[in-house]
């Protein structure tokens, strides 16, 4: 039963990390990816939590909100590794306006086993789309 336990804490970093994402949670993110995490997304190529927390902070607008979902989360278990694709759909918004774009993404992370649970050791975000209605 040990696999379905993990491929469970899994997903739910995926969940976790979407929710630090939308409720503004930067300090969250700690809980999600290992002190040493590599990322690679629009925002650029980070290395270490420190610098993944304070990047994705300075590059999220106080003003500008966003709301993730994620589909089609696929765990590979490996023993104390994973791999991990989703699909995420992104709305990006003002406090109680429509969203102004909406992006489709494509995510990979490799999760690890570490002494404070599974942690993403690496993350590569893709935006395969982005629609940004056009004004009337």
């Amino acid at each position: 039963m040990s696999h379905v336990t993990d491929r469970v804490e899994i997903a739910e970093l995926v969940a976790r990390l979407a929710r630090a994402l939308d409720e503004r949670r930067f300090e969250d993110l700690r809980a999600v990816y290992a002190p040493d995490a590599e990322t690679s997304s629009p925002r650029g190529a980070l290395r270490g939590i420190d610098e993944i927390v304070d990047v994705v902070r300075r590059t999220s607008p106080e003003e500008e909100l966003t709301q993730h979902f994620n589909t089609d989360v696929v765990v590979d278990l490996d023993g104390d590794h994973a791999e991990v694709g989703t699909h995420q759909l992104v709305y990006f918004f003002h406090r109680g306006a429509a969203p102004h774009r909406t992006a489709g993404v494509q995510a990979h992370y490799t999760a690890a086993r570490t002494p404070t649970g599974w942690r993403f050791a690496r993350a590569r975000i893709s935006p395969l789309w982005q629609q940004v209605p056009s004004s009337s």
